[in-house]
């Protein structure tokens, strides 16, 4: 499939590639659109291409799964190994499945750098990373208004994202800022969704915040979910993330989540690593793990690692009969919450280190228990394998 795109993309690339090296890079503003169902205004292939100062448009429709796989429809594609620099430029879609800037296959680079990207319709990420390649955006300003639009979005054959500052806003429903099945590190950006989760991580790839600021207002249940949350963490079972566990890792800032769990896993297995991050609450969960509608009945709960490394941990925790759970906090990390007030429900061990804290908020049913530091039962009831925790 993919020779086939790359043959029907040849001619217009060697179009693109004539045009853009007839323009005098950084001397005045290039303009470039395409109106056709499927075609590029920029379209780089195996060559190396610097673009400042562009205007680009794109307009028209695709319904192809190639514009989500391999950058069909997108204003801007970068293909076959290419790179390009796209700097202090202006890129906006209006067209179903028009991404806006591309990075599709092994040995493809997309660096863009202080540029703003709007997209407005469905199926229409802000950057967008496939097949192996490589996107690093520098402060750019990324909104995008359609369904199905992640600001940063990757899918089949994931690669590696690099997001340094900038602005990143969603408006649509099933639009996280970003939606990851591949490698992506985010540093000093500001990170808003406002109908979605904030982020999705699928299969065996990874999310790393550094200093970020994080909102996420999720509104509306999109597709199978059953819940409301903020980070989604999972396995589809689409075979666009390979099989595999995951790993979201915030250091500093700042994260809310408006409306249920700051984080919610199911059907795969992953570590979540705080750090000394802010995270605020309003609807008092912290982690909920379930077997959803994803996977296959009695093996598809989440399976979570949860490290607090000098982090102020608050909320509550649930945990169902196919999931699992390990607490550890570390480092003087302190944790105010309860776990499965229910019941004893799947298999949750909690290790406290030396001078780090846990004071429950309510009862709280667990399986093990490894305390170094300081438990304040508060009032509550904690049972351990069903025996009534008593400090000795």
């Amino acid at each position: 499939m993919e020779k086939t795109l790359l043959r029907r993309y040849a001619a217009a690339a060697l179009a693109i590639a004539v045009a853009v090296c007839m323009t005098p890079v950084y001397a005045h503003a290039a303009s470039y659109s395409d109106s056709s169902s499927g075609g590029h205004a920029i379209l780089v292939s195996g060559v190396t291409k610097t673009i400042s100062k562009a205007k680009v448009k794109k307009t028209g429709n695709s319904s192809s799964e190639d514009a989500d796989f391999y950058g069909t429809n997108a204003a801007v594609l970068v293909t076959n190994g290419g790179t390009l620099n796209l700097k202090n430029s202006y890129v906006y879609t209006n067209g179903s499945h028009a991404n806006g800037v591309f990075s599709y296959g092994s040995g493809t680079t997309v660096d863009v750098y202080k540029t703003k990207i709007k997209t407005k319709s469905n199926n229409s990420g802000g950057i967008m990373t496939t097949g192996g390649g490589t996107m690093n955006a520098k402060y750019l300003t990324v909104r995008t208004y359609g369904n199905s639009s992640a600001a940063i979005r990757s899918d089949r054959g994931g690669g590696d994202v690099n997001v340094t500052k900038g602005t990143y806003k969603t408006s649509g429903t099933g639009s996280p800022v970003i939606y990851s099945t591949a490698d992506i590190d985010v540093t000093g950006a500001k990170l808003t969704s406002t109908k979605s989760e904030a982020m999705v991580i699928e299969g065996a790839n990874s999310i790393t915040l550094n200093k970020c600021n994080v909102t996420g207002s999720n509104t509306t249940k999109n597709g199978q979910a059953k819940y409301l949350n903020n980070v989604l963490i999972y396995q589809s079972m689409s075979g666009d993330a390979s099989t595999g566990a995951s790993a979201f890792t915030m250091n500093g800032g700042t994260m809310t989540s408006k409306s249920g769990a700051m984080f919610h896993v199911t059907n795969t297995t992953c570590t979540i690593t705080l750090k000394d991050a802010e995270l605020n609450l309003d609807d008092g969960m912290l982690l909920t793990e379930s077997a959803d509608n994803w996977g296959t009945a009695g093996s598809n709960g989440g399976n979570v690692t949860l490290k607090a490394v000098g982090q102020k941990l608050k909320g509550t925790v649930t945990v169902d009969s196919s999931s699992s759970l390990a607490l550890d906090l570390q480092s003087r990390s302190s944790y105010s919450g309860k776990i499965n007030t229910a019941g004893q429900s799947g298999t949750v061990s909690v290790s406290v280190a030396s001078g780090c804290k846990w004071t429950l908020t309510g009862d709280t049913f667990i399986s093990s228990l490894t305390n170094n530091g300081k438990i304040d039962t508060n009032g509550h009831d904690l049972y351990v394998n069903g025996t009534l925790y008593t400090g000795k």
